[in-house]
């Protein structure tokens, strides 16, 4: 589904990624671990291509969509019309069937009550919902997440670990998490790769190992 090859990147004269390449296989979870200024969130944007990268390939068959770190909501609309805003741009004659669509995805996120509230009302959270929402209304078949994690207390990381995973397996989507939050991640994914110093340091399925967070500690 996407193969990525040798791919650089580098920002004036600092390397952030330095010939990066593996492939995900459809329905897969794929962790993206590492250090701050590893490469993690912009290997992301590479892939939504956000960023061009300076050398290497990429094979991607399948539509991708981006959820942002900050959620990216608008303040000044509901939930429904953050969700409706893009569809009803792109075709102005189906906006009752795109209001369908985003009721019933929020229905499944367990939100659908929270349809005509404001950002400014939701919880963490809910925000994280409503923003995992608004990427799964565009139908991708790879959803990228830049730490979905951020900012949010135990209890609510693990209703995301519970959320994305049921959104994995209800919808299909082929995901690629990047997070500083080793414990999310080996909860979550089917494969981590570790990033260093703009390398893969490591690429292991943390369901193989006895003691996953800390293996994947040595090579911080």
């Amino acid at each position: 589904m996407l193969k990525i090859y040798n791919i650089c990147k580098s920002f004036n004269d600092v390397k952030v990624l330095e010939d990066i390449s593996f492939d995900i296989k459809k329905s897969g979870i794929l962790g993206l671990a590492g250090p701050s200024g590893c490469g993690k969130s912009t290997l992301l944007r590479c892939i939504q291509k956000l960023e061009s990268f300076d050398k290497g390939t990429m094979e991607c068959n399948g539509r991708v969509c981006f959820m942002f770190q900050d959620f990216q909501l608008f303040p000044h609309m509901t939930v429904l019309q953050n969700l409706t805003y893009a569809p009803d741009l792109k075709d102005r004659d189906k906006k009752e069937e795109h209001k369908n669509q985003a009721e019933s995805i929020l229905k499944n996120l367990g939100i659908g009550s929270k349809a005509e509230k404001y950002p400014v009302a939701l919880s963490g959270g809910q925000k994280q919902r409503v923003a995992l929402a608004r990427s799964l209304i565009t139908n991708p078949d790879i959803l990228l997440c830049d730490e979905p994690t951020s900012g949010l207390d135990v209890s609510t990381t693990m209703d995301v670990v519970s959320l994305l995973k049921s959104v994995n397996e209800q919808f299909g989507v082929t995901m690629i998490i990047a997070s500083h939050d080793l414990d999310f991640l080996t909860k979550i994914s089917d494969r981590i790769i570790l990033l260093k110093n703009g390398t893969i340091a490591v690429d292991v399925d943390p369901r193989q190992c006895d003691d996953p967070v800390n293996y994947l500690k040595k090579y911080y």
